[in-house]
């Protein structure tokens, strides 16, 4: 491909992606995927420069652009050497830019959601929101230790805060690797590994993960449970409405050699058949509830276009009826973690501060990690502060 051809088909990406977000359709890397799995004459280079090109587009457009050629437009009004391929010329190549012709305007955010925002992050706290992220991987204690990872992953380095995880460059093929296949690491957030460190789970305990999804949390509280004889007589189960992604535990949990984790699928609005037998006596309940994924913007960052007021409110919505569910489950001493992958205090700090003044008898318990900042009730993690993606999280005892 020629570099002209190059943003030609950054274009027609960015074209599916906005669309996609639009519509609730597949994320950015599956369309990609799929854009060259139908165009073999593309190169390695050429993958890459294309990827990185739409990339570079998405992070610098906070609102959705109207499209492809919109938001690439705007990118070239601001690099000359993109401006220039613009020739009208190259084969296969995009059509002149016309002098009046704007380009998306560039911002970190949306702009409905900059207020909200600027409540809980400084400006460089948002910029680190689109930043690239690093690979973190958790080493499965039950199978090996970190230097023994460490030792067959030479470009690895130690986390910061997670005790048990493990940091990759960017990019770092680690699914080739033996300690993968071999289940000795799971890929997991190093603020993903403290959310499950919250929880404080230890073997004998009765431990409900509510929102499991694929199980990343489920995994790394099981090595916390684990004895020398299984859970020690406790019990981990890990819950979801969603059939697709818990399905996707059992194998994880295959690989990572652990059997002993119950899963329940549950009915969306009548969750309370399938639970009812724990009614007060969970140890723990973890509410890894369903968020905007603020703090994920690293990762995906058209995350942005697809979140509005509307959708926003309904998460809301959902993540106060999660936290009613949930303090039914938790006996008398045992906790409430609640967490998301959000830094919107309307998802966080105020979404667990309206639960506390509804619902006697539960308290925050403070100081959870070395790091992160209080807000409110909970504990807040930033890229920018903590080097992990942005997440909330508050532990809640219950005190009767």
């Amino acid at each position: 491909m020629t570099p002209g051809a190059r943003v030609q088909a950054a274009v027609e990406l960015l074209d599916e992606i906005i669309i996609a977000a639009r519509d609730g359709g597949a994320a950015a890397d599956t369309l990609i995927a799929r854009y060259f799995k139908a165009r073999r004459y593309a190169g390695s280079k050429d993958r890459r420069a294309v990827r990185d090109l739409v990339y570079r587009a998405i992070r610098r457009s906070g609102d959705r652009p109207m499209s492809g050629r919109h938001a690439m437009v705007g990118l070239a009004r601001e690099d000359a050497e993109l401006r220039a391929l613009f020739d009208g010329k190259t084969p296969h190549g995009p059509e002149p830019i016309a002098p009046k012709e704007k380009g998306a305007s560039a911002s970190p955010l949306p702009g409905w959601l900059a207020e909200k925002l600027g409540g809980s992050l400084t400006a460089p706290e948002q910029a680190a929101l689109l930043e690239r992220a690093p690979l973190d991987l958790r080493v499965n204690r039950r199978l090996t230790d970190r230097d023994t990872v460490l030792a067959m992953l030479p470009d690895a380095v130690l986390s910061v805060h997670a005790p048990h995880g493990i940091r990759l460059p960017e990019g770092a093929a680690v699914e080739a690797t033996e300690a993968w296949k071999n289940g000795l690491v799971e890929i997991q957030d190093e603020g993903s590994q403290l959310i499950a460190l919250a929880a404080k789970a230890r073997p004998g305990m009765t431990v409900l993960d509510l929102c499991a999804g694929a199980g990343g949390k489920t995994l790394a509280i099981a090595d916390d449970m684990a004895g020398a004889d299984g859970f020690d007589g406790g019990l981990l189960i890990a819950t979801d409405t969603d059939r697709g992604r818990l399905s996707r535990l059992a194998p994880r949990a295959e690989r990572a050699g652990l059997t002993s984790v119950e899963t329940r699928l549950l009915d969306p609005d009548k969750e309370m058949r399938t639970l009812d037998d724990l009614q007060s006596k969970c140890d723990v309940v973890l509410v890894d509830a369903p968020c905007s994924g603020t703090g994920t913007w690293r990762r995906n960052p058209e995350a942005r276009w697809r979140l509005s007021p509307d959708r926003l409110a309904r998460l809301t919505a959902l993540q106060g009826r999660l936290l009613d569910m949930a303090a039914t489950l938790v006996k008398p001493g045992g906790a409430l973690v609640y967490a998301v992958c959000s830094v919107l205090d309307d998802e966080g700090a105020k979404q667990v501060a309206d639960f506390l003044a509804r619902t006697p008898g539960f308290r925050p318990e403070k100081n959870l990690f070395t790091t992160g900042r209080h807000r409110g009730p909970g504990t807040l993690l930033s890229p920018l502060a903590d080097g992990t993606d942005g997440f909330f999280v508050a532990r809640l005892i219950a005190t009767c």
